[in-house]
């Protein structure tokens, strides 16, 4: 039996656990893309070093972990540079639009019955959805 699926409930404890963690130490909301937009905006300027600390936290661990826990694990999802840059951009306009990303709405709105947490995520899935069935099976660019 494939068991790969596991890595991926591991990584969800993880983000669930430091939401929690976050929400307990400081009583705010853990969104990832409002935590990196206070900092490109310049308004996290009371709270600068706890928001360099997550991002540090968040792009350095699995940059540590990986060839300890998951040396082998590959997306196989493309290698079309442009796709990727592409789906990175329309993930920040979209986080721009919904006033949040998938940790703030999705983890942490939907585990407190956010309603408008549960809205936005429902939507970014079918935009994802959406936009996968349209890139792979309708254009073939991936």
């Amino acid at each position: 039996m494939n068991i790969e699926w596991i890595w991926g409930l591991c990584g969800g404890l993880v983000i669930g656990l430091a939401g929690a963690v976050y929400l307990l130490g400081n009583g705010r909301i853990m969104g990832a893309s409002g935590i990196l937009g206070g900092l490109v905006d310049g308004s996290a300027k009371g709270s600068m070093a706890e928001k360099l600390a997550f991002i540090a936290g968040l792009v350095g661990m699995p940059v540590l972990l990986h060839p300890l826990i998951a040396p082998e694990a590959q997306t196989h999802l493309t290698s079309n540079l442009g796709v990727v840059i592409l789906a990175g951009l329309l993930v920040g306009i979209g986080t721009r639009i919904a006033n949040g990303c998938t940790s703030g709405h999705g983890v942490c709105g939907i585990s407190r019955f956010s309603l408008r947490g549960i809205v936005a995520t429902v939507f970014y899935i079918l935009a994802g959805g959406v936009t996968l069935v349209l890139l792979r099976h309708v254009m073939g660019v991936i």
